[in-house]
């Protein structure tokens, strides 16, 4: 990744994609019908039609890359606070202060930003909250305000990174578990676990759940903040589309959490632990346009493996190493919202990477539900 800042531009420029999506909307606001189509379709097909025919990209970065070489990678998730926010906040203005639009296309609209901050801004805050500047992490909590999902960050960083593959770990999908029966069990068990997460890291510090330093205090402030400005732009109206545009990025966003670790699952070694974190323990794509929508999110074998790494430094595996999605995230999370079809594709799957990686384990029913103990190895 070395070389002069031109070069360094040009190499992130494709991580820029996203920005193709907020003329979309405006096309889609302005003239209604078929063109509300248009965001759902860049955000889920177009990248999928341009993988098919750019492939994958195996090559990998140097991981010892300067952070000032970074910029104008980091730049797009640096920019993209305000224009979610002129992104939500003028289309709840134009559904709720113009006749142009029917009721069907006014939340067909909202649906289309909905999947944008859901696949572009959450995956955004995503990378901004494993960085460990003040700014970064700011603007992480305020966009995932704005999709009314703050408890992630906790959600994310405390249960999720620390258990995935476990049990305790609600966001990773159990083999065979559905999607739709997934979504509804994250759902209810994810914000249990972010405030139960936050009140014993509190009580390590000898402070209550109720202390000010509590993170929940301040999400609340930051979602409220995010409902109040929706109201003053659109009235009780405007607070009701607001909360369907956060429920379709929460729809994106857990769709992905579905994906990238079904039925994987780590060792349990006895006594409460369970074997480190390895890149065979999440889904791994390296299909180049979709990366590019994604900032690399789909190298998530080894985002677990170094959390810490910034997007453009994360490596791919072969398949020796880390077990491979067939497709990119868009049409994986389309497959997942057909139960039959999506068993169909990743179950013979799961059951050769339960072959290869741990052929020691003879009963797998004890993964079937996440309030069963761990299995007995043999």
């Amino acid at each position: 990744m070395p070389g002069s800042a031109t070069v360094r531009l040009r190499n992130a420029l494709p991580f820029w994609i996203s920005l193709s999506l907020v003329p979309l909307v405006v096309v889609a606001a302005r003239y209604g019908g078929w063109a509300l189509l248009l965001p759902p379709a860049a955000a889920w097909w177009m990248t999928s039609l341009l993988d098919a025919i750019l492939g994958r990209n195996t090559e990998n970065a140097d991981p010892d890359t300067p952070e000032e070489e970074l910029f104008w990678y980091r730049f797009i998730t640096l920019i993209w606070l305000p224009v979610q926010v002129a992104l939500i906040y003028g289309a709840l203005y134009f559904v709720t202060h113009t006749g142009t639009l029917a009721t069907w296309e006014k939340f067909a609209l909202i649906f289309g930003v909905g999947v944008v901050s859901g696949s572009v801004g959450i995956v955004y805050a995503h990378e901004l909250m494993h960085q460990s500047n003040r700014l970064e992490r700011w603007l992480a909590d305020l966009l995932l305000a704005t999709v009314l999902y703050s408890h992630f960050r906790t959600e994310h960083l405390l249960v999720h990174h620390p258990w995935v593959g476990t049990s305790r770990d609600a966001v990773t999908a159990r083999y065979n578990e559905g999607f739709h029966r997934y979504f509804a069990r994250v759902l209810h068990e994810v914000p249990r676990s972010a405030w139960q997460a936050e009140k014993a890291m509190l009580a390590r510090r000898s402070l209550p759940a109720t202390s000010l330093r509590n993170p929940f205090w301040l999400y609340g402030l930051l979602q409220a903040i995010a409902l109040l400005a929706a109201y003053l732009i659109g009235g009780w109206a405007g607070v009701g589309f607001f909360v369907f545009q956060a429920f379709v990025a929460i729809w994106q966003l857990e769709l992905t959490n579905y994906v990238e670790h079904y039925g994987l699952t780590r060792k349990y070694l006895g006594d409460g632990r369970y074997e480190p974190v390895k890149p065979h323990h999440s889904w791994n794509s390296d299909h180049m346009a979709t990366n590019w929508q994604f900032i690399n999110l789909q190298r998530h074998s080894d985002h677990h493996y170094k959390p810490a790494r910034r997007f453009p430094l994360l490596q791919t595996y072969d398949a020796d190493t880390a077990p491979l999605l067939p497709r990119g995230y868009p049409l994986m999370t389309m497959a997942a919202m057909v139960p039959p079809v999506w068993r169909r594709i990743m179950n013979p799957r799961v059951r050769a990477w339960r072959r290869k990686y741990y052929p020691e384990i003879e009963d797998w029913t004890p993964y079937k539900e996440a309030t069963l103990p761990p299995p007995q190895i043999r």
